[in-house]
């Protein structure tokens, strides 16, 4: 089973829980409160995992990273995204260097800036 797998499995339960019973389920719960709240809570899981990393606590890093990418898979489904979108901008930028993608995204900006 592959992360990809995991991922996507997830998407779809999140998914599903669109339009739910936020009295039933935390995630419609989280829609319900809309994309602020949503948001709110990528920040907070965000300041979690620096926390984390600071203690050097391997655990808690991988549990709180979890938590982010819970959160953030949230946040990209209320936008109507998926893993997959995420998966294949990383795709995009494989081979580049972190500089070389910087750059790149600066010409971008200037060209729809009409500079």
């Amino acid at each position: 089973m592959s992360g990809n797998d995991t991922l996507a499995r997830l998407a779809e339960v999140i998914e599903s829980r669109k339009g739910g019973d936020p009295g039933a389920s935390y995630v419609a719960r989280l829609f319900s409160k809309g994309t602020d709240a949503i948001l709110k809570k990528i920040g907070e899981e965000a300041t979690e995992t620096v926390m984390a990393a600071k203690d050097g606590d391997r655990a808690k890093i991988v549990y709180e990273v979890a938590d982010l990418w819970f959160h953030s898979m949230v946040a990209l489904a209320a936008f109507d995204l998926r893993p997959a979108d995420v998966l294949a901008e990383l795709q995009r930028r494989e081979g580049l260097s972190g500089l070389e993608e910087f750059a790149l995204r600066k010409a971008q900006q200037r060209e729809q800036d009409g500079e």
